[in-house]
């Protein structure tokens, strides 16, 4: 699904690795993987890909738009118009702010342009959408550091480990080698699925059987390393905002993985349920002040009603939307792009 460029020349892998004291030994998942140069950065798809995927997109986004799309069926530009599309975007969970944003903007080009009919404000309202949605474009960059360690974070039940999958999918596919670490140490299963998805795409996973989830990250960093590897996608443990003990261990995570590299995690990433609304738009704000979040990974676009968060959240919290998924293959995991989701909301 991605292209990637530049590839870097190879650094040979560190002769040891540094392990943590006092922690517990770490398991590792003796499969091979392949040893090879990181990209500059992740691209569009093909065009045929892409316009494939933007079907599944239109199809997934279907039940947003068509409660917004119903507004423009009028045959008139009133008041009631704009009372009626207020009502649909704030059914979508765009959220106050980005409603109010979008309606001032959306009447500004309808004077401007002299538009008379309603059919042609729909087109007004992309351009609207495109603009306010530009800010959460940005490429996820990989070969700036080596490795370039990720720290991937979610609620329970919002796809993070599935999605971690995916990627290591993607980046493996396309020549990058990557390394997981299975810092999700008392779900129970969770390093089994971790290392279901290490065995299914042929990369090593660092794990501890209840161990320390600091200690886990620490030792795949080094890890990473010594063996030359591109990428560290560490998966931490799932949890609400709201508990405040385990928000405060993935402080700790990220400290001891700046123990490991000064300059890590070069990625602070978090996976959000598109189907939760404005609980998305919550757990972006509660996420990136206790971690600083440097992107987010919107999945379950699929047949949600709404789709409309990513408004608010570009205009409340404007952190780059690296990925969205609306399905469960691994195609169905592509790079945003502004345009093209606003088309697909609004078709």
């Amino acid at each position: 699904m991605f292209s990637f460029f530049k590839k870097k020349p190879l650094i040979s892998p560190a002769p040891s690795e540094t392990p943590v004291a006092d922690a517990a030994p770490t398991a590792v998942a003796n499969v091979p993987t392949p040893d090879v140069a990181a990209p500059a950065a992740l691209v569009l798809a093909p065009a045929s890909e892409r316009k494939s995927w933007l079907e599944k997109l239109k199809i997934g986004l279907r039940k947003t738009g068509s409660s917004i799309a119903t507004v423009f069926t009028g045959t008139q530009i009133d008041d009631a118009l704009y009372e009626d599309l207020e009502s649909a975007l704030l059914m979508a969970d765009t959220g106050v702010k980005a409603t109010e944003h979008l309606l001032l903007d959306l009447k500004r080009r309808v004077k401007e342009s002299k538009t008379t009919e309603p059919s042609a404000v729909k087109a007004l309202l992309i351009e609207s959408l495109t603009e306010l949605l530009r800010p959460l474009e940005k490429k996820l960059v990989i070969g700036q550091h080596k490795p370039t360690v990720m720290m991937v974070a979610g609620v329970n039940g919002a796809g993070k480990t599935t999605t971690i999958g995916k990627l290591t999918c993607h980046l493996s596919n396309q020549g990058t080698s990557v390394l997981l670490a299975a810092a999700d140490t008392f779900r129970a299963a969770a390093r089994e699925q971790l290392s279901a998805w290490a065995e299914r795409t042929t990369v090593d996973i660092i794990s501890q059987e209840g161990g320390d989830p600091a200690a886990v990250s620490f030792d795949a960093v080094k890890a990473g390393q010594a063996r030359g590897r591109d990428v560290v996608l560490v998966d931490t443990a799932g949890r609400l905002p709201t508990q405040l003990h385990l928000m405060a261990e993935l402080q700790k995570i990220k400290r001891v993985v700046q123990k490991a590299d000064a300059t890590a995690p070069h990625e602070v990433l978090l996976v959000i349920d598109g189907n939760t609304g404005q609980n998305a738009l919550t757990q972006v704000k509660a996420f990136d002040d206790a971690l600083g979040l440097t992107g987010l990974i919107v999945t379950k676009l699929d047949g949600t009603a709404k789709g409309g968060v990513l408004a608010a959240i570009a205009r409340e919290r404007p952190i780059p939307v690296y990925f969205i998924g609306v399905g469960e293959k691994l195609e169905d995991l592509e790079t945003f792009n502004a345009r093209e989701f606003a088309q697909a909301l609004l078709s």
